[in-house]
């Protein structure tokens, strides 16, 4: 009869009990993920200082970050600038407001615009080309021939990429800040008819530096975010060419999602710091 009884038992799990365990699993995973990036990270800056210097790699990666992002930003900036300053000029039109336009739309791009856009964009175009070109040379085994040769793969491929990006990332989002102001007051003064000494005269008032330097700093942070996890996923690819394609994928993806709630905590940890200096 304890036969019979125990047969009858449904030993096999609930759909609750599995979809809990699935997202259990898939957690840890993610968790060990993020702990590797984090050593690879502490790894990859702990090289770039050492002999031999990687410097003229670091000039190079410089360039291809920067400079070559130049051109994609001003554009984004300008026609930023002009979309946001229209619209909160005619959401302030309703309110007969229209003299904070110039500090709202300063304040937007300085503190959240300009650091977020410049680094999806960048993480778009440099980290999505970082993920396929390390994949490339694992999957064709470039990289473990630069291992036999006695050099660092780590050193050599990865320490100037995200050294190079933490400083490029604040220069971009500078250059974003320029454009997209400029391009809002060409907007407000030409077309929408306010006043230039309004428009610059409240900006002064409520812009003040921290807003400025806290956008730079999201900016730098935003940078080291892309180029180490773009850099991570090429760098460990595997399964030749479909293995690239899923690993350039991860790490644009990946990296863009990280800016995003990144943004969050870097924003309410500079808001705390500035008010227990005050």
């Amino acid at each position: 009869m304890n036969n019979t009884l125990i047969e009858n038992v449904d030993l096999k799990p609930s759909w609750f009990a599995m979809r809990v365990q699935l997202i259990k699993v898939w957690v840890y995973k993610n968790f060990c993920v993020l702990g590797d990036i984090i050593f690879f990270l502490k790894k990859s800056i702990q090289l770039f200082f050492t002999k031999p210097s990687r410097f003229p790699d670091f000039i190079q990666q410089l360039e291809f970050i920067g400079n070559k992002s130049v051109l994609i930003i001003l554009l984004t900036g300008s026609f930023t600038g002009l979309a946001l300053s229209y619209q909160i000029y005619m959401g302030f039109k309703l309110v007969n407001a229209t003299n904070l336009v110039g500090p709202t739309v300063a304040l937007g791009i300085f503190k959240e615009l300009a650091p977020v856009l410049t680094g999806l964009i960048v993480a778009a175009r440099a980290g999505g080309a970082m993920a396929a070109q390390l994949g490339t040379m694992r999957v064709s085994e470039q990289i473990d021939a630069l291992e036999v040769m006695g050099v660092d793969p780590v050193q050599y491929l990865v320490s100037p990429r995200v050294v190079a990006a933490f400083i490029a990332m604040p220069m971009l989002c500078a250059i974003f800040d320029f454009i997209a102001i400029y391009s809002a007051e060409i907007l407000c003064v030409n077309v929408l008819n306010l006043d230039a000494a309004i428009f610059w005269d409240k900006i002064n008032l409520w812009l003040k530096p921290r807003s400025v330097a806290e956008g730079l700093i999201k900016s730098a942070f935003f940078g080291l975010n892309f180029a180490i996890i773009s850099t991570h996923a090429g760098f460990y690819a595997r399964g030749g060419a479909r293995g690239v394609g899923r690993a350039t994928n991860k790490g644009v993806v990946n990296s863009m999602v990280m800016i995003i709630i990144l943004n969050f905590f870097i924003s309410n940890i500079i808001r705390v710091y500035f008010s227990v200096v005050d």
